[in-house]
């Protein structure tokens, strides 16, 4: 699914503090020890497995940073559907920086990749209904930005990037404020009009006091089973936007799908899955 890139400006002083990281101290000492001044090569991203590429945009800044002067193409773009021997990317340009910004740049895309092509598999699944997978806060600390957008670049959707943006109230928030009404209650008399509520249930019972008390726009439903999911659908009639959570694993997105949920939530989509092989080849 093509995205609008995000800037480069938001991107960059992650990726920098990931060369930092790479390049320590010193810098890399096996290049400038091995390779002569003014090298100068053409490298080529390649697939090495099938799957959704993403993370493309952030390799090309780490090779920018690196070296301003270093010709980038891309062959691809964040989203594209991608072949074992597709080229991706090519970068001309001096040897030693080429090499230099080579690991962070296939750390991030081959990482990035596997999270697009995993929210693919379970996108497939939901072929057919009106239900959309999205991810959860279950995030890399520090790569939440670039797993998210990964996410959406498999197709999937975003679900909140951090605590400020939502009122998201779980069972402990629950039985810390004493009950579902009591904290519905308060969400009505404090909340800002522009702050959307969403609510956690595991229970149908919790549901229709939900239902009843009003005040949240949104109802996880936490590790229902998928006849108690189809029944939850039943009984909100449309009143609210309902998102199946808790053992989404991706043999039983389609049947989950099926119930008729306005939502999946995994978060498994970012913090499982299998980096995608890609390699960089002069």
């Amino acid at each position: 699914m093509t995205q609008s890139p995000l800037p480069d400006l938001i991107l960059e002083p992650l990726v920098r503090a990931a060369l930092m990281e790479d390049l320590g101290t010193y810098g890399d000492i096996t290049t400038r020890t091995v390779i002569p001044p003014g090298t100068v090569y053409a490298a080529r991203l390649n697939a090495r497995e099938a799957g959704v590429v993403s993370g493309l945009q952030i390799a090309a800044l780490a090779f920018r940073l690196v070296d301003p002067t270093l010709k980038i193409t891309a062959l691809k773009a964040d989203g594209d559907a991608i072949a074992p021997g597709d080229l991706l990317m090519e970068v001309t340009g001096d040897a030693a920086s080429i090499l230099s910004g080579e690991r962070v740049a296939l750390n991030f895309a081959g990482r990035m990749s596997g999270i697009a092509t995993l929210t693919a598999a379970f996108v497939a699944q939901t072929q057919g209904t009106k239900t959309r997978v999205t991810c959860t806060r279950k995030t890399t600390p520090g790569l939440r930005l670039v797993e998210k957008q990964a996410v959406l670049h498999g197709g999937g959707f975003n679900h909140r990037f951090s605590l400020s943006d939502a009122i998201l109230i779980k069972d402990n928030h629950i039985a810390a404020a004493g009950g579902i009404r009591p904290v519905l209650q308060a969400v009505k008399a404090r909340a800002s009009h522009m702050m959307r509520c969403e609510i956690e249930v595991d229970r149908l019972e919790q549901l229709a006091e939900v239902l009843d008390e009003g005040g949240a726009a949104v109802v996880l439903l936490d590790n229902m089973n998928t006849e108690e999911l189809a029944q939850a659908v039943e009984m909100a009639a449309g009143r609210v936007v309902l998102e199946a959570s808790g053992n989404m694993r991706l043999e039983r997105i389609a049947e989950v799908a099926a119930t008729g949920v306005d939502y999946i939530s995994s978060g498994a989509l970012t913090h499982s899955a299998k980096v995608l092989d890609l390699g960089l080849d002069f």
